[in-house]
């Protein structure tokens, strides 16, 4: 037979009438029974890993700016119908940029231990 756990020990946390009813929602469609269970395997099941704002922004970056080159060639492309190596080469470098970029958070993803 299963032995019960005993747990002595609560915790209080304030939220926002917005966080709490999006908590509220999250629960109901949780198929949890109590909110005690829906919390412990949030809070006990889930990594959290942060990155900061900077590594976010320069990925970001990395894509509007292999974005706007596509759209250049696509345009360029449209009325000369000629494809330039230059072009190519940019779009080859700002892919390798971003793949760099999504390298490194993938090694920072590595190193969290569950």
């Amino acid at each position: 037979m299963e032995e019960k756990i005993k747990r002595t020990r609560s915790v209080q946390v304030r939220l926002t009438q917005e966080e709490y009813d999006f908590l509220e929602q999250k629960f109901k469609l949780s198929g949890y029974k109590s909110k005690s269970e829906f919390m412990r395997i949030a809070f006990f099941d889930t990594l959290v890993v942060k990155f900061s704002t900077e590594d976010m922004q320069e990925l970001l970056r990395l894509v509007r700016s292999i974005s706007n080159n596509v759209n250049q060639i696509a345009v360029r492309v449209n009325s000369t119908d000629k494809v330039y190596r230059e072009d190519m080469d940019n779009i080859m470098d700002g892919v390798e940029r971003i793949w760099q970029q999504l390298r490194y958070f993938q090694s920072q993803l590595q190193q969290v231990k569950p």
